[in-house]
């Protein structure tokens, strides 16, 4: 099981660069959520914690180094825009960067891009949660985009900058092992995804995300 090769030099588009709008009430275990995203206007510095002027409010699930930014296509928004019969605009999924031109759940976990003056790198894809379904306001909603199975892209600064809409996107590097994000998110249970990123983790010595590790500890639990 491999990806689509997308190759270093593959171009798309940032379209929108997304922060906090306000917190929103919830009924999860937190009580509130920052997942009201809207576009800014202008430049947006980018640190090792994600983009200025955004936060997390369930930091045990979400930010941190390893999904410091989150990136979501805008062919898979226009794709639940008419499955939910309502426009789906930048931010509405919580994303901080929406994307367009370039099919980034095909991207290999390690691949490298340039957002801007950002360099960032892919780590895991997005797992739904419930406060996203109740963001989105169906009840099916969780299991609607777990089926579909193409989630987003959660990436670590790999070097500080400045993005804003217009910016290109660019594939900078990829590691060639073939694990995309969509791949990777379908097979949770394989043990030979999970083996082919934790040899590519040792060889590179690229950390992997959390979730990911775990999940490779659980599938190769007699592997040495």
């Amino acid at each position: 099981m491999t990806a689509p090769a997308i190759t270093a030099g593959s171009t798309g588009r940032i379209d929108a660069v997304c922060v906090v709008h306000q917190l929103v009430d919830d009924p999860g275990s937190v009580g509130t959520t920052a997942i009201d995203k809207r576009p800014a206007t202008g430049p947006v510095r980018v640190g090792a914690l994600g983009l200025y002027a955004d936060v997390q409010a369930d930091r045990a699930h979400h930010g941190g180094p390893d999904q410091a930014v989150y990136l979501y296509d805008a062919a898979e928004a226009e794709h639940w825009a008419g499955e939910l019969d309502r426009a789906v605009p930048a931010g509405s999924f919580g994303e901080n960067l929406r994307t367009s031109g370039l099919p980034i759940d095909d991207l290999e976990i390690g691949a490298r891009l340039r957002a801007g003056g950002a360099l960032l790198e892919v780590t895991a894809p997005r797992t739904p949660c419930a406060t996203f379904a109740r963001w989105v306001g169906a009840d099916d909603f969780r299991a609607r985009f777990h089926a579909r199975g193409r989630t987003g892209v959660y990436c670590r600064v790999v070097e500080a900058g400045e993005v804003r809409a217009g910016d290109a996107l660019e594939v900078a590097s990829t590691p060639g092992h073939g694990m995309s994000v969509a791949v990777v998110y379908a097979a949770q249970r394989d043990a030979d995804v999970a083996r082919a990123l934790r040899d590519w983790s040792r060889e590179s010595g690229v950390a992997l995300h959390r979730e990911i590790v775990a999940r490779s500890a659980r599938l190769l639990k007699n592997e040495a």
